[in-house]
């Protein structure tokens, strides 16, 4: 880095970065990391271009980019991430959450404004689905649910610093049927591991090196695992009329429609993401 100047932080991400990530990737991890460090704009970063900045802020920057060479995701690096307009702690033990899954929120607090009664969160991770329903819904009792203890800790200080009061749950749902449920539910969520081993060549060097493959991935043989074990627990815990929520992998709406109805859910929709991907899985019980 040439000077100590706001200016020379920037060509240094420019430089360094360059043939990693494309120009406007470096513009936004650029960004992320001045508002994280010293809370600039976008248009800070340029009208205080000559700003001198301490050595300490100046080695904050130079192991953000030491990271970003090695793919490891933003938000790992920053430790944070926003997610439906709220800031949640994030480390390498639960995923970073997805536009997808703030469809998947936005579509349950527009079919149920001022929803009380109880709502299951399923392989809550960082809490964001929890959490973002909570803050939105606050008569509702929320209940989050996961089999990592470590994700577990992220999602309880995430529900602390949101004030979002949530019930949570450490038991792996695959064997749902061992533990004693002490209520039912009117809308049970979830975004389960639907990645299957044989796509893994398919994804990008930042999400395999780093996020968590417990939560990611799923046999091929067996890759509606999840969706099985939460349908199954469903209509024993799922209120009459109540509605399962799904995020699924957009190979197989099909197969998991076809196994919903199998199980005995009616009025189940198939629904289409920004990017006109099937992505969600609606029914009722």
């Amino acid at each position: 880095m040439t000077t100590n100047k706001v200016s020379s932080v920037s060509s240094y991400f420019n430089e360094q970065l360059a043939g990693i990530y494309d120009r406007e990737e470096i513009h936004n991890l650029l960004f992320f990391s001045f508002e994280h460090i010293l809370g600039f704009s976008r248009s800070d970063i340029f009208l205080k271009e000559e700003e001198a900045l301490n050595e300490s802020t100046l080695l904050r920057f130079i192991y953000i980019v030491k990271d970003l060479k090695q793919c490891k995701p933003i938000q790992y690096i920053l430790g944070n991430t926003e997610f439906f307009g709220l800031k949640f702690e994030l480390n390498e033990n639960v995923l970073i959450p997805r536009q997808e899954t703030e469809e998947l929120v936005a579509l349950i607090l527009k079919e149920n404004k001022n929803k009380s009664g109880n709502i299951l969160d399923i392989g809550t991770g960082s809490g964001c689905i929890a959490i973002s329903l909570k803050k939105h819904l606050p008569q509702a009792n929320l209940y989050a649910l996961d089999v990592s203890e470590k994700g577990l800790e992220v999602a309880k200080k995430n529900a602390q610093e949101n004030n979002t009061p949530i019930n949570f749950i450490h038991t792996d749902i695959l064997k749902w049927s061992e533990y004693k449920f002490n209520t039912t539910f009117d809308i049970i969520v979830s975004n389960p591991p639907y990645v299957t081993f044989a796509d893994k060549n398919k994804m990008h060097k930042n999400v395999l090196d780093y996020e968590p493959h417990l939560a990611l991935f799923v046999a091929d043989e067996n890759h509606l695992l999840f969706y099985n074990a939460i349908a199954d627990m469903g209509k024993k815990h799922l209120n009459q009329g109540g509605t399962l929520y799904f995020e699924i992998n957009e190979a197989y709406g099909n197969e998991c429609m076809l196994l919903i109805k199998e199980k005995g859910f009616r009025d189940i929709e198939l629904i289409k993401d920004i990017n006109e991907k099937h992505r969600i899985i609606k029914a009722s019980n």
